[in-house]
């Protein structure tokens, strides 16, 4: 029996209430992770205009020497450039891109001559895109004031934040979500186990709990087994031999565009559940946030039931 997927008529009163729930949440935890991020991220682009001596040595040797300083070069052109985008201004190498920006090194089994000759087309790129407007001084002689590399630093560490900020954030809201149906599940007398090697979601005792488990499933044809993350596994104390434990997906979200975007996600990871372990596997959704009746509607007719976080209570509906 369905526990709130059936009830479309207070949808809207929840999705108001949850809406509420996620933005009170955020404006206390939200300015503060910017913050703290944003000193970080403008330290980080100080030390950046300083390697470049204040973005006039983009040279081969230099990139060499710090390739981390990369994504910090993208967001000081105007307008500021995408990784992808980049890489086919230049016309060179992803490899060479992805290993700069996210291993911060330079691929080492690539020819030196290629590798300088592509340095050298980033350098060119940035340098014809760079935003005089922020850097000002690069249509000068002058060498610029301390002011003036601290407030462009702040510029460029205020376009890096949005990207360093969002998983911040989305990781601590998660963080909130699992602690709260802990501190919920605790009251009720059950025993947190770790997730560690061996545990089986199909053989947890009755009245125990675990986080980020990883299910086994072989998809269609049988030929290959993946793992679905599950972040929440309950095996209800009145469970018997043989029952599934509740599975539980915690979700949150600051806008209505992204949920909508990646609603399908769960519908494929439970018809791949009930593919492996039968239509009695439960699968619900923790919800709080942006999430509207057009994604509630679609979850419910792929047969997929969630709790508010608001109405966190609603777990004992389903046996919890």
């Amino acid at each position: 029996m369905a526990i709130n997927a059936d009830k479309p008529t207070r949808w809207k009163s929840d999705i108001a209430q949850s809406v509420d729930c996620y933005n009170d949440w955020f404006m206390k935890f939200a300015p503060k992770a910017y913050r703290d991020t944003r000193v970080e991220t403008t330290q980080q682009v100080e030390s950046a205009l300083e390697k470049t001596n204040n973005l006039k040595d983009i040279s081969p040797s230099m990139l060499h020497e710090n390739p981390s300083v990369l994504p910090i070069l993208r967001m000081s052109t105007a307008p500021p450039i995408a990784r992808d985008r980049l890489i086919g201004l230049a016309g060179i190498s992803p490899h060479l891109v992805k290993c700069m920006e996210l291993d911060c090194k330079i691929p080492p089994k690539t020819e030196a001559s290629k590798v300088n000759e592509e340095l050298k087309r980033i350098g060119d790129a940035i340098m014809k895109l760079a935003d005089k407007d922020i850097f000002t001084w690069l249509e000068t002689e002058k060498r610029p004031a301390q002011e003036e590399i601290n407030r462009a630093a702040t510029i460029v560490a205020d376009r890096l934040c949005g990207a360093v900020a969002d998983p911040i954030i989305r990781n601590a809201q998660e963080k909130r979500q699992l602690s709260l149906i802990k501190e919920w599940l605790e009251r009720r007398e059950y025993t947190y186990i770790s997730a560690g090697e061996g545990l089986k979601f199909n053989a947890m005792q009755p009245g125990t709990f675990a986080f980020h488990l990883n299910v086994p499933v072989k998809l269609e044809g049988g030929e290959t087994q993946i793992n679905i993350p599950i972040d929440v596994a309950v095996m209800p104390l009145s469970s018997k031999p043989g029952d599934l434990p509740l599975l539980i997906e915690a979700k949150s979200a600051g806008n209505f565009t992204n949920v909508n975007k990646r609603r399908k996600e769960e519908a494929i990871k439970v018809a791949q559940l009930r593919r492996n372990y039968g239509k009695d596997v439960r699968f619900i959704l923790f919800l709080c946030g942006y999430f509207d009746s057009g994604y509630l509607g679609y979850e419910a007719a792929e047969g997929i039931d969630w709790v508010w976080e608001h109405r966190i209570d609603d777990l004992a509906e389903f046996g919890v």
